[in-house]
């Protein structure tokens, strides 16, 4: 009985690396394509594309994956530095989302074309609002010291719960993204479904790694 339930978690703990690798490459080699479909440079929206790939699919993949048990690329080192490795990529996150935002309405603006009269566009800009929400409850986190009403474990509760709702918003926004004419005309056949796959993979990973670390381990605690 013993060995059956070893075995069942050696297989549980490989299956949580194998996805956990899988969400890395996906985050990385989505950002690196969507780089390429949109061939930086060659005009304004072109930053568009990349800065919002780049901040939701590699920067807020990864600063969540940071404390992954199984598939962190700091697991080596402390919490302390950990912490820091998520709020720097956080930072970076926020920075090419804002970016990205000022740069589509400004090219907008240019052609005469509304703002926000698409899904995509008004989940995006939610999604960069609420991520700058996010990073300002992360800075609670940092200096405990600023808010005394909620203890530090229901703090950290809320801003994991919080994070997760917002990076599923970041993944939605990005599938929507794929459905836009623009990309659509761009990238076809079974190269949209790999690409649509990307942010489906990525968000079930980090709600297995959330739920994991907060609700299950709330529950098993009550």
């Amino acid at each position: 009985m013993a060995q059956s339930s070893d075995v069942d978690s050696r297989l549980h703990r490989t299956l949580r690396l194998i996805s956990g690798a899988a969400a890395h490459l996906a985050a990385f080699v989505f950002t690196i394509y969507i780089s390429c479909v949109s061939q930086l440079g060659t005009s304004l929206f072109s930053w568009h594309p990349f800065l919002m790939s780049l901040a939701f699919s590699f920067f807020m993949t990864e600063a969540i994956l940071v404390f992954s048990p199984d598939s962190s690329l700091f697991r080596s080192f402390s919490r302390k530095a950990r912490v820091r490795a998520h709020w720097i990529l956080q930072l970076l996150s926020s920075l090419c989302a804002v970016l990205g935002l000022g740069i589509i309405y400004y090219n907008k603006v240019l052609h005469g074309k509304p703002h926000f009269s698409t899904w995509h566009g008004l989940v995006g800009l939610l999604t960069v609002l609420w991520a700058l929400m996010q990073n300002t409850g992360g800075i609670t986190l940092l200096y405990p010291k600023l808010v005394q009403r909620w203890t530090l474990s229901t703090r950290k509760l809320y801003h994991a719960t919080s994070g997760l709702l917002g990076y599923l918003l970041g993944c939605t926004s990005l599938f929507l993204g794929m459905c836009s004419l623009w990309f659509s005309a761009h990238v076809t056949g079974g190269s949209w479904y790999l690409c649509a796959l990307c942010p489906l993979l990525t968000g079930l990973v980090v709600m297995n790694q959330v739920s994991n670390a907060y609700l299950y381990r709330k529950r098993s605690q009550s």
